[in-house]
């Protein structure tokens, strides 16, 4: 993602209309992708946990939105600050900004650019919530939102995208967010469950996906939202790159769902459709970063490289014995990793920066500017939110009782379930009894259950 850039003032661009529209319509999209999320991950855990899902990932959309008015955008966009974090006092509380007042070096208003970045804001923690299905304190979580965009995803969105921010200085590439969004992300994820354990049950109670079709609708209201997640990155339609970047947005993501399918079929016999929506979600996530710099050649091998990495990932979590409950790690950590590590190999050079790749005659300069923006992120992310998890687990407590995860969270939490089955059979019926043979009584009628 571009970030704010100086131009003379005999260059300086005019706002533009079209470029604005369709950055709301893109910011739009992408904050569809939060409500698509909790249907996804909704879909995938237990009846009884179904409605705390849902809620975890919509309270970031309150939480996160006010955060960032406050102070977020001002953190991550602000005028940097020894390239780890950045600050502008007109930014606090959007308050010192102009209604026309354009972001540095483009087309579209300085409001637009800072709520299609909010949208970011809004799904990252919200991506988090899956890894910990089944027994977070709704209360703690939300304090822990609060906690991790500032501390985390603020300064790492800054490092990434902001003028002056350490890793865009290096030259690591990261197009709308492998780094900063999914890595950042699946290792707070990883960070986390590592601290609060696991599930009652984990590898011995059956844990299957309750309803199927609601993951497959969030999984294609997913897909629908990632073009305006990733083709509105570059900020505007003059240069075509945002074209590109669509295009390849959809190759990667049907190459890493067949992939997926394909290995699942070998491993396991069966195309799922579990495993269909799985493999879509890793190649939107391993083409995140790396649509701007590859081909659609690359972005097919960008997608089946990741949809079969991410399909081995998943079941890591029974082998080494950390429960990922919805498989966050296997997904949006290994697969922005793998997305981000091979622009280093498959970078043309001729999209969004001359910058080569391995295979493109670039060498390994690349590669290891990747490796660094991976590892950096992965690590920082990793550790700050197991420490944040593990003060708020020996403060106010991270999981609710063991009796209260058994019968279901939702009841607890929420004082409601996601479904009324007192009515499943229809209720009561009348039915007309006839008198006995032989009488002259009038029939009766008995209540009874249907």
């Amino acid at each position: 993602m571009p970030p704010g850039i100086t131009t003379l003032a005999a260059d300086a661009p005019t706002l533009s209309s079209a470029n604005t529209g369709f950055m709301l319509i893109c910011s739009a999209l992408v904050m569809l992708m939060t409500p698509a999320l909790a249907f996804f991950y909704g879909g995938m855990v237990r009846v009884k946990s179904t409605l705390n899902m849902l809620m975890m990932s919509f309270i970031s959309l309150g939480i996160v939105t006010i955060l960032w008015v406050l102070y977020g955008f001002s953190l991550t966009f602000g005028t940097d600050a020894g390239s780890v974090i950045g600050w502008s006092q007109d930014f606090v509380g959007l308050s010192g900004i102009g209604v026309t007042e354009l972001w540095d070096g483009y087309t579209i208003p300085v409001y637009v650019f800072a709520v299609f970045q909010l949208m970011f804001a809004v799904i990252t923690p919200a991506l988090i919530s899956g890894a910990l299905a089944d027994r977070v304190k709704f209360s703690s979580w939300a304090l822990f939102i609060t906690l991790w965009v500032t501390v985390v995803y603020f300064p790492v969105a800054h490092w990434v995208w902001g003028a002056g921010g350490w890793l865009f200085e290096l030259g690591v590439i990261d197009f709308a967010g492998g780094t900063a969004v999914h890595i950042n992300a699946g290792a707070a994820a990883l960070g986390v469950i590592l601290v609060i354990g696991k599930r009652v049950g984990f590898k011995k109670d059956p844990m299957r996906p309750h309803s199927l079709p609601l993951v497959m609708l969030g999984a294609g209201l997913l897909w629908f939202g990632w073009f305006g997640f990733n083709a509105g990155s570059w900020l505007g339609n003059d240069d075509g790159v945002g074209a590109v970047m669509f295009v390849n947005t959809q190759v990667a993501t049907a190459a890493a769902m067949l992939a997926w399918l394909g290995y699942e079929k070998l491993r396991h016999g069966s195309f799922t459709t579990l495993g269909a929506a799985s493999g879509a979600v890793a190649g939107l996530v391993a083409i995140t970063p790396a649509g701007g710099a590859v081909s659609p050649l690359g972005a097919i091998a960008v997608g089946a490289i990741a949809g079969v990495l991410c399909a081995m990932a998943v079941g890591l979590k029974y082998r080494f014995g950390y429960d990922d409950s919805l498989d966050v790690v296997g997904v949006h950590l290994v697969g922005g990793v793998a997305g981000s590590l091979l622009i280093g190999l498959f970078a043309t050079g001729g999209v969004q920066s001359d910058a080569k790749g391995l295979f493109y005659g670039g060498g390994l300069d690349q590669l290891g500017k990747q490796a660094v923006g991976v590892f950096s992120v992965l690590a920082y992310s990793l550790v700050v939110s197991a420490i944040l998890a593990f003060l708020l687990d020996k403060t106010i407590g991270m999981r609710v009782e063991e009796d209260d995860e058994v019968s279901g969270i939702d009841q607890v939490e929420h004082a409601e379930t996601a479904y009324d089955f007192s009515g499943a059979g229809g209720g009561s019926a009348s039915r007309s009894t006839p008198p006995a043979p032989g009488t002259t009584a009038a029939p009766t009628n008995k209540k009874v259950d249907a």
